[in-house]
């Protein structure tokens, strides 16, 4: 007898292999359907560029203006350091010529008085003295008066030398004296100094 097929026995078979198409159908919906979500999610996901063009430009709009308003700010403290420097140093000695009116006016009241005798002079020059010399030490000008020291160039100018019993080198007169400002030379002594004598 011939061998028929038993279709039960080809039904699983053809059942796998469908359930196997089915599932590869399935699986490539699934990734085209994630694809599509991805894409569009993708998509939405992407900025408008129109948009970020206008924020760019805000932005830099912003950064110049705020550049503009620096650079101002600089200009205007140049300018204003300038006009303080011009008036520091044009306005330098107002504190010094305010302390130093009330000694000319001394001077002015002891020319004005009439049939003065040389002692009144005499002490109306003293009394005046004392006030430049307040005024001086306020300001921290020093006199120089270097009569018997040891010649310093820093301090001193030698006008001449002479012949002297003293050590060489040292100040033997002083013809004019010098002074200092807050340690600075403005004006040095004059002076004559002495060197050894020759045999």
């Amino acid at each position: 007898m011939p061998e028929t097929k038993n279709p039960e026995s080809n039904q699983p078979e053809q059942t796998a292999e469908a359930a196997e198409t089915l599932n590869v159908n399935e699986t490539a919906v699934t990734e085209k359907m994630l694809t599509n979500d991805v894409e569009e999610l993708e998509e939405a996901a992407k900025p408008d560029l129109a948009a970020l063009l206008k924020a760019a430009e805000l932005k830099a709009a912003e950064n110049h203006d705020a550049w503009l308003r620096s650079k101002a700010d600089v200009e205007n403290t140049r300018k204003r350091a300038q006009t303080d420097v011009a008036n520091a140093h044009k306005y330098a000695i107002d504190k010094f010529s305010t302390e130093i009116i009330p000694v000319m006016d001394s001077l002015d009241a002891a020319l004005t008085v009439e049939n003065a005798t040389v002692e009144n002079y005499k002490n109306g020059m003293e009394l005046t003295q004392k006030q430049l010399n307040a005024v001086f030490e306020k300001f921290n000008i020093k006199v120089i008066n270097p009569e018997g020291e040891k010649f310093d160039p820093h301090l001193h100018q030698a006008m001449c030398t002479v012949d002297s019993d003293i050590a060489p080198n040292t100040v033997v007169q002083v013809m004019q004296k010098g002074y200092t400002l807050h340690d600075r030379v403005i004006r040095p002594a004059m002076v004559s100094v002495s060197k050894a004598k020759e045999s």
